[in-house]
């Protein structure tokens, strides 16, 4: 059975920084794009980040440029996302994903990926 775990969540100041982590376990995604979504209470899920199988390709939302690094470890079979300046609107609960498809360029939508965590609650006072 597939699972991906989230963890890393919590309150923060805005400002600050979090580092989100994602253990998957049952089958290796080293071949596969992995990423992140957040949803905020009454909002639709959102793409934030994705990362292709080897790690060479990163794509981003454009409120996360510059801010956000998403970061996988084939070798423990770990995705991470390391959030910096965080703000308010960055609150939410973020989900760890990944794309049963091998060798594409990371999709940005939901439907594009099978697996999900259960996701981890990021909070930013302000």
């Amino acid at each position: 059975q597939v699972q991906l775990v989230e963890s890393g969540g919590g309150l923060v100041q805005a400002g600050g920084s979090l580092r989100l982590s994602c253990a998957a376990s049952g089958r290796t995604f080293s071949n596969n794009p992995m990423g992140w979504f957040r949803q905020a209470p009454g909002q639709e899920r959102e793409f934030v980040a994705a990362v292709s199988g080897s790690g060479a390709r990163t794509l981003y939302a454009d409120f996360v440029k510059g801010r956000f690094t998403i970061s996988r470890d084939n070798a423990k079979n770990t995705l991470y996302l390391q959030m910096n300046s965080l703000k308010y609107e960055d609150t939410a609960v973020y989900y760890c994903v990944a794309d049963a498809t091998p060798w594409r360029t990371p999709p940005r939508t939901v439907y594009e990926y099978e697996y999900w965590g259960q996701g981890t609650q990021v909070t930013v006072s302000s």
